[in-house]
């Protein structure tokens, strides 16, 4: 038998994230820096340049986040391909403030996950 009883915590929404926090008796002020953090996500996109993937990956890696890019990206074989972005809520929306310094189609993009953070509550 466990003497501190470890048990996995599945998070969905930022509301979720703040009410477990919560719980834990946490400074309330501290609330609102921490939930971003408790919340991973894994976003999917489609039809993404290659060039534009490889810099998305960079830009993401750079915040400790992730992205799942095909293997023969670097080759450029093809045009564009599904790419699967993975982070923290908060990295999440620092890749949005990375991709909106970038050239117009990456902009784009950047407007994109926006949209989709905007509803994760």
């Amino acid at each position: 038998m466990s003497k501190h009883n470890p048990t996995i915590v599945n998070i969905q929404t930022l509301n979720e994230a703040r009410t477990q926090i919560q719980k834990i008796g946490c400074d309330p002020k501290s609330i609102e820096i921490m939930a971003p953090k408790a919340l991973f996500k894994l976003i999917k996109m489609k039809n993404i340049v290659l060039q534009d993937a490889i810099i998305i990956k960079q830009d993401m890696l750079s915040i400790g986040g992730e992205v799942a890019i095909p293997k023969d990206a670097f080759e450029l074989k093809e045009k564009s391909s599904d790419i699967l972005i993975m982070g923290t809520l908060k990295q999440l929306h620092e890749l949005v403030g990375k991709l909106n310094r970038h050239y117009p189609r990456i902009n784009a993009i950047s407007k994109e996950l926006f949209l989709i953070l905007e509803n994760i509550c």
